[in-house]
Formats: C-alpha cells, sequence, structure tokens
C-alpha cells in the first residue's frame, strides 16, 4: 500500500515549518503567497489530517505533551517530574519534547503534537503566542508553566528588526497579542523584590541582573525592586545555551568592576556566574556577592554555598499536569506559587 502523506511531507515539499501548515490547514494566519503555496502541495499529495487530528475538538485522543527547553537543567527537570507524577496517577501516557528555547523548534514540535492528535499539552514556551494559537483553535488544551509566551529577554531593547524598520521608515511590527490560557508560574516579582532589598540592606547599591530567555517578569520586577534610576548597563541577557550564560556574566564582571552584587535569573545563569568569577580572581561575598534563582543541589556544594530564590520546580509541573488533565467545560484559573530566599553565605556586606 502507497504510505498516506503526513503533515511533515507537506511542510517539506512547500519549504515552510510544519507550524505554518498546520496555521493554513486550520484556518490560521498566513501570508497569501504562504498559504497558496500550502494548499497546493496539500492538494498534490492528496494529504488528509489524520482523525485524531480532525477530531480534536469532539473527542479527546489520551496523552499529555510537555514541552522544555532544556532536559539538561535541573529546574525543568523537575517540572517534568511533576507531570510525569501526576500524568502517572491519571494513567496518562505523556510525549516528552525538548525544544532548545528556540521557537522554530517549538512551532515544528506544536505542529506534530497537532497531527498525532495529542490534545492536551504542558509547556515551558519559547515562542510568541502565535505559535500556540493554531493549537489552542484546534481543541487542543495547553497550560504553560513556570513562563509566559511572548516573554522577550529584555522588554527595554526592541532589537534589530525594529530598528531596521525605522531606518526604512516603516512601522515596527506591532507585539502579539497575548495568548488568554492558564498558566503555572512563581511568584516572580516577590522572590526577585526580596532578593533585592536583602543586598540592599547588606549596603549593596550596585547591583546587577543576568538573565536568560523568558525572564519579562524578573527582570520587570527587578527594575521595580532596584529603582530609579535604573542602570541598564548593569542588565544583561543570555542566551539559552551555557557558553552565552558564561560569556554574558564574564563581560558585566569586566565592563562594571564597580558593581558589588548579581542576581541571576536561573540556576544555569548563577553557574556561570560562579564560574566567571573564579575566573577573574573575584571573591565571593568579599569582591561580589551572588544570588540564585532556583535552589538546586550543587547550590550548597559551592564555595561559599549560594543564596538562592528557591521555587517549587516539581510542584509547578504537578499542578500544571493537574490542571490541564481535569479541565473540563470551565477554563482552569492560572495558579500562581510562592517562593522563598534561602540566605546561605554567598552574599555579604558592601566594603
Amino acid at each position: 500500500m502507497e504510505k498516506r502523506a503526513t503533515i511533515k511531507d507537506v511542510a517539506e515539499a512547500a519549504g515552510v515549518g510544519i507550524a505554518t501548515v498546520s496555521r493554513v490547514l486550520s484556518g490560521g494566519s498566513a501570508s497569501p503567497g504562504t498559504r497558496e503555496r500550502v494548499l497546493a502541495v496539500a492538494a498534490q499529495l492528496d494529504y488528509r489530517p489524520s482523525a485524531a487530528g480532525r477530531n480534536l475538538r469532539q473527542r479527546r485522543t489520551g496523552g499529555l505533551g510537555l514541552l522544555v527547553p532544556d532536559l539538561t537543567d535541573t529546574f525543568f527537570g523537575l517540572l517534568a517530574e511533576g507531570v510525569l507524577a501526576y500524568a502517572r496517577s491519571a494513567g496518562e501516557p505523556v510525549v516528552l519534547g525538548s525544544t532548545g528555547d528556540d521557537p522554530e523548534q517549538e512551532s515544528e514540535m506544536v505542529g506534530m503534537l497537532l497531527e498525532q492528535g495529542v490534545d492536551r499539552v504542558v509547556a515551558v514556551p519559547s515562542g510568541d503566542p502565535g505559535t500556540w494559537r493554531p493549537a489552542v483553535r484546534a481543541g487542543m488544551t495547553v497550560v504553560f508553566a513556570d513562563r509566559l509566551p511572548g516573554e522577550s529577554p529584555d522588554p527595554a531593547a526592541e532589537g534589530p528588526d525594529h530598528d531596521l524598520m525605522l531606518l526604512d521608515g516603516l512601522p515596527p511590527a506591532p507585539p502579539a497579542r497575548p495568548l488568554d490560557a492558564p498558566a503555572v508560574l512563581a511568584d516572580d516579582r516577590s522572590g526577585i523584590r526580596t532578593a533585592v532589598r536583602y543586598l540592599k540592606g547588606l549596603g549593596h547599591r550596585r547591583i546587577a541582573y543576568l538573565g536568560g530567555p523568558g525572564h519579562e517578569r524578573r527582570v520587570a520586577a527587578f527594575r521595580e525592586a532596584v529603582g530609579a534610576p535604573v542602570d541598564e548597563e548593569l542588565i544583561v541577557f543570555a542566551t539559552g545555551s551555557r557558553d552565552s550564560a558564561y560569556a554574558a556574566a564574564a563581560g558585566l564582571f569586566q565592563s562594571r568592576p564597580d558593581l558589588s552584587a548579581m542576581v541571576a535569573g536561573g540556576n544555569a545563569l548563577g553557574e556561570a556566574a560562579v564560574l566567571a568569577a573564579r575566573e577573574l580572581d573575584l571573591r565571593v561575598p568579599r569582591d561580589v556577592s551572588l544570588v540564585m534563582y532556583d535552589d538546586v543541589p550543587w547550590a550548597e556544594l559551592c564555595s561559599p554555598p549560594l543564596t538562592v530564590i528557591a521555587q517549587p520546580g516539581r510542584e509547578i509541573g504537578y499542578r500544571a499536569a493537574e490542571l490541564v488533565l481535569r479541565a473540563g467545560t470551565r477554563r482552569p484559573r492560572t495558579v500562581v506559587l510562592p517562593t522563598e530566599l534561602i540566605v546561605r553565605g554567598s552574599c555579604g556586606p558592601h566594603r
């Protein structure tokens, strides 16, 4: 028998991503040229969506999708443990994917989940709301965990596309509309604010923030906590890679020797800050005090042990899975879980 064409075959033949094909076929937004090309290829290949995909609106197919940026990251590993624990108790299989914090890769994975008829998903999003809108319209139930879609690394920076548009006399692209979907989040605002207040109480005034993807809420809380005027040179961002985190931390230490404290927005960033300080012969906490967002086992093994903002990673995953699998006719509400500042030896008085 001849093999039936899949959504991946259509995407490859049309030269677009799987998510674009899914968006076109579900009536979502796309340029006229792209829409025409996708529909023509789909007709040529005699592509027919699977029964599971067509019937997402009418019935559950079973199974739960879980998308996280990095399975080697301790926090995301804990979050995944929580999702798996609840899914196991509910007797649901889990399809697990790692997006690499790459919006394009995330789009493809969302498209494949749609194709496979996976109708319930817990995701730590990397892309903007447009990635998820076609899936939600197709009947997929989505609960976000840890962050919301469309949170840019640095809301103060407009980015190269914005600058090029201004030079060409074109209006910048409008921001993506928020997606009305529930989430399970940690109370970033309270955690960051408590940490900054603690550092200020030790006499620190030049406090830096080292951030990464999805840190919009955290950096907003940081700016609020340090107060005006905010020294924007002390706020730097890395991409999702560890090399980028190390380069950002080392660059900040070297360009601003006057900083006396740093808040690292995640455990990979905290690791980078510790390594960069060691390489540059900066003593912790004598030369620089460090606070890290996330409490992970190695934080206590550092010399000195790291002061951390602890968030309940496993509970975030468990509650997100509970919300998405128990969702019925009533839309679940967003849940915000508390954080805790755990004081150890990495912070000291400003000298």
